[in-house]
């Protein structure tokens, strides 16, 4: 009996899947996939069932075209749900259809039917979700270095000077971040002056500011000077009633105030060339004194 049903579905594929695809075209309206072009939508409807049937073919189970093909969604956005929602609908579309091709049917040949069915769709719904998670595990594992990396960037502006711009809050795990880069950065680039701008970050309380104070004090035993920069009144204000030492190193309330301080740490001066209005104007004094 399980190879009759396994018969018929496979004989019948292509009424099964046109069925499948009316179902999932109708439920489209009101789910996660109203916003996809219909044409990438019907495709991949289309690739989906197809390979589906050809893991029935092979016996069950996840096959490389079924692999690939979930992988595919994972970098598309598409969500896991969408797979298993449709393997659900396949169930039951596959189900419906071996039953109407018999007049008559009792609670053993149901049982029977449904029991096939399972073994088909069960595995691949196990197989799937277990390569869908692995799959979005690794993709989001990946992310999560990539905005490590950019949460506290060290950028090398000028030969021996280093900013590292920090933006949104400062908790233990983006700390130990700051401190390696800053570190690493320092020796990489050479930099005898840093500047740490705290402008975006929108709170300093006691815990960031150790922080600040620990990274600065590390940069210091390397040879390097730290300067603060970006810090607010409110700011200000804040460090002053938490009763906070930041004494050890330099502060300014800008990034080109700091800039300026970390140019004559490093030998440089500073030359402002007058405005032109500013020489015409002595010019014309000039020559009306004559």
């Amino acid at each position: 009996m399980p190879k009759r049903v396994d018969r018929i579905v496979l004989d019948n594929s292509d009424i099964i899947i046109k069925n499948w695809l009316k179902i999932v075209s109708e439920n489209r309206q009101n789910d996660y996939t109203s916003s996809i072009s219909d044409e990438l939508f019907q495709s991949t409807n289309r690739e989906f069932v197809n390979v589906i049937f050809d893991s029935l073919g092979n016996g069950g189970g996840l096959t490389t075209e079924l692999e690939s093909f979930s992988e595919r969604l994972v970098n598309l956005g598409w969500p896991l749900s969408y797979l298993t929602d449709g393997l659900q609908t396949f169930r039951r579309v596959t189900i419906d259809f071996v039953l109407s091709q018999h007049d008559q049917i009792d609670t053993d040949f149901f049982s029977i039917i449904l029991d096939r069915v399972d073994t088909w769709v069960d595995p691949i719904i196990n197989k799937l979700v277990n390569e869908y998670s692995g799959s979005w595990e690794h993709t989001v594992s990946l992310q999560r270095v990539a905005l490590q990396e950019l949460s506290a960037p060290l950028i090398p502006v000028m030969r021996n000077i280093t900013i590292m711009p920090l933006i949104g809050t400062i908790d233990t795990e983006r700390a130990k971040q700051i401190m390696e880069n800053l570190l690493d950065g320092v020796i990489k680039h050479n930099a005898e002056v840093v500047l740490i701008d705290i402008t975006g970050v929108p709170v300093v309380d006691t815990m960031v500011a150790h922080h600040i104070i620990q990274a600065a004090e590390a940069v210091r035993l390397i040879g390097s000077t730290c300067i603060l920069v970006g810090i607010r009144p409110e700011i200000a204000q804040t460090i002053v009633n938490l009763g906070i030492d930041l004494g050890k190193f330099p502060t300014k309330s800008s990034l080109r105030k700091g800039f300026e301080t970390a140019l004559e740490l490093t030998g440089r001066t500073i030359h402002r060339e007058k405005k032109q209005e500013t020489i015409v104007e002595d010019i014309m004094n000039q020559l009306s004194k004559g």
